[in-house]
């Protein structure tokens, strides 16, 4: 018989799921005094926080339903309404109504994103995703963010955010499948080249880690869509 962890246990992976609602909170009063820079770090800081709650409850055998519920209150904060404030304050304000829309729209699709994602009988981590999970998204978007700052972009550029960030929204809601990295359990892979691209990956990343990051979520956001893509006119092909 599982010896039950002492109740004192159950505070360490909430603790983590507490710093996430903080870096979110933090990271929404960055973006309203300008600072674009801090408040996208502090998001992609809250993905740290959000990843280890689930892990730890897991290796101190600390799951419970309080846990999962108080997750998902901190990801509608951490990466729901801090990106889109970000986003909103970063270059959604010069789009008038526009703006106050795609952002407000972010939100509302994350939180339905989050409720899907609960009611979903399931006792396992996914093997796939159905939409993109709302972290990468807010993650996707800080990640713009960092860019657009580094590179300076303005201007017509700004349009291009307003245009991604409904693009995230609606694959959050859609039904494209994403795979999903934490469960590999019977995924077979060639260890050897794996090795290599994860070495060459990590490289490239500490050379140039915002552009890293961007190509990485790029090419994990469009795989979903490409698939379904490449699925369809499969079976096209065979009706024919």
């Amino acid at each position: 018989m599982t010896k039950k962890p002492p109740r004192i246990a159950y505070l360490i992976p909430n603790f983590f799921t507490a710093s996430s609602i903080f870096s979110g909170f933090f990271s929404i009063s960055y973006a309203i005094e300008g600072f674009y820079t801090y408040s996208a770090w502090l998001i992609l800081l809250a993905l740290v926080f959000d990843g280890l709650d689930g892990r730890v409850a897991r290796l101190t055998n600390t799951t419970s339903k309080f846990g999962m519920e108080f997750d998902s209150l901190a990801d509608i904060i951490s990466f729901g309404a801090a990106p889109a404030v970000l986003i909103y304050t970063y270059v959604g304000i010069d789009f008038g109504r526009l703006g106050i829309v795609v952002s407000a729209l972010y939100v509302m699709f994350g939180a339905i994103r989050l409720a899907r994602f609960n009611v979903m009988d399931s006792t396992e981590e996914p093997s796939v995703f159905i939409g993109i999970p709302i972290p990468t998204a807010a993650v996707f978007l800080s990640i713009l963010v960092l860019l657009f700052e580094k590179y300076q972009f303005s201007g017509g550029f700004c349009i291009v955010m307003i245009i991604v960030m409904m693009g995230v929204s609606l694959l959050m809601v859609s039904n494209i499948r994403y795979p999903s990295f934490k469960k590999m359990d019977g995924i077979h892979v060639h260890y050897m080249r794996t090795l290599v691209a994860g070495v060459l990956t990590a490289s490239f990343l500490i050379l140039h880690p915002i552009e890293g990051l961007a190509i990485l979520f790029s090419l994990y956001l469009l795989y979903g869509p490409m698939r379904a893509i490449y699925t369809i006119y499969h079976r096209h092909k065979l009706m024919k």
